[in-house]
């Protein structure tokens, strides 16, 4: 029968004030998780070449519900930390008067990170290429570097608010199985 080695509590001791010390300085670090870089996300563009006034109205609806999703969902998986945009809706405004589509202006994406002091900003928009396509794209820009770290886009069947929710899910959710694999992901 084998004898267990006796602990040496000097040894010890040394292990635990190691981890405290480490603890004070980085406590993220000790725990194996990175602080979460601030990310402001940009109420969508919608490319619709059909301009089907029947689906007008619930495409509107549906824009919203994409930029609540993207925040809701990135949020609760932990991505990132997702400020409130609402405070650079007037640069937004002024930004779309000069140009038709965010996703097209990459400075635009690193003036609205500066006006709302965050480290990242997502792109967002929502292209339509006929009732029964369509595909949600963003792109995320480093505010400092100004220079773009991410992109993506999900493919969608069927124009309705299920198909719509389930995209943006599946978005998310690849972002954060990648995130698992790769912790630099989308960083």
């Amino acid at each position: 029968m084998a004898q267990r080695p006796v602990p040496n509590p000097a040894a010890r001791r040394r292990t635990l004030c190691l981890a405290a010390s480490l603890a004070l300085l980085d406590p993220m670090a000790v725990f194996g998780q990175a602080a979460l870089r601030s990310l402001a996300v940009v109420p969508p563009d919608f490319l619709d070449e059909q301009r089907n006034p029947a689906t007008a109205e619930a495409q509107t609806r549906r824009l919203l519900e994409v930029h609540a999703g993207l925040q809701r969902e990135l949020a609760a998986r932990g991505l990132y930390r997702v400020v409130d945009f609402a405070p650079a809706q007037a640069l937004l405004d002024k930004l779309r008067s000069q140009q038709e589509y965010m996703h097209r202006c990459p400075d635009c994406a690193v003036q609205l990170g500066r006006q709302l002091g965050t480290e990242l900003v997502m792109v967002t928009w929502v292209q339509k290429v006929s009732e029964l396509i369509l595909n949600v794209n963003v792109e995320i820009y480093d505010v400092a570097s100004e220079r773009s770290l991410l992109s993506k886009s999900v493919d969608m069947r069927g124009n309705d608010d299920v198909s719509w929710q389930r995209s943006v899910r599946y978005l998310v959710r690849d972002m954060a199985e990648k995130r698992e694999r790769n912790p630099r992901y989308g960083q």
